[in-house]
């Protein structure tokens, strides 16, 4: 098995969980008694995944106290700091650029997807293309579907509530390093406008996946998790 380095992105504000985030960011969010982000990090691990680069913001030395290098989860961790100024989520990835591998998966620290992670690293490795996307035909099931695919290609992606996509995105990416050379460095940046740019050069493969994902980053969602949880669905 070969080494997939894995890039987390966890610097955001988590408003929508406040009081919950006012003095730890969200992926620290406790369920059942450990936070999110270990709970994700676990179910990785477990699956082979080893090397992490942690983006980080808001927060973000909770984040590093407590994971520090990632040994005692079985991991190696490195961070990346957004700075003065949140840079959103492709403007973090930009911004570690320096700890990327020539390829990558890129993930969120709120989200819960288990799936085959070495399969959609193959899928780009064999490809020739810049960016894989894995993909969920949604309708409308786990969230509004917000993006088209046709042919194996990502052909559009949007979070307009007008729009009605069949598939939305699963919240995982393998990406090739130069992909980022479509982004200005120290600008934030987020994952709509960054993927359409790939989309417009034909560039973001589609990579589809069963079952669902699951989120903390609203009161509903983190409910949710937490029953999955102490129902032994996701180990804690």
């Amino acid at each position: 098995m070969y080494n997939v380095q894995v890039v987390i992105l966890a610097g955001g504000l988590g408003k929508r969980l406040r009081p919950l985030t006012l003095s730890v960011p969200k992926p620290m969010v406790p369920v059942n008694g450990r936070p999110f982000l270990e709970i994700k990090l676990r179910e990785m691990v477990a699956r082979g995944i080893t090397d992490y680069v942690f983006c980080v913001g808001y927060l973000g030395n909770v984040i590093e106290d407590y994971f520090a290098d990632g040994g005692k989860f079985g991991a190696r961790i490195r961070y990346s700091y957004d700075g003065k100024d949140l840079l959103g989520p492709i403007g973090a990835l930009k911004n570690a650029e320096k700890l990327l591998n020539g390829d990558f998966l890129v993930t969120y620290a709120d989200n819960y997807v288990p799936m085959d992670y070495f399969g959609i690293m193959e899928r780009l490795k064999g490809s020739g293309a810049l960016g894989v996307m894995a993909v969920l035909h949604n309708r409308d099931s786990w969230g509004k579907s917000d993006i088209d695919v046709r042919d194996g290609f990502v052909t559009k992606y949007s979070k307009e509530r007008k729009n009605k996509f069949e598939w939305i995105n699963f919240g995982v990416s393998a990406l090739k390093k130069n992909a980022l050379e479509f982004v200005e460095s120290g600008r934030s940046c987020d994952e709509e406008k960054f993927y359409n740019s790939l989309i417009e050069r034909k560039e973001l493969l589609a990579y589809e996946v069963g079952g669902r994902f699951y989120e903390i980053g609203t009161p509903r969602g983190l409910k949710e998790f937490e029953k999955l949880v102490s129902e032994g669905v996701a180990a804690a």
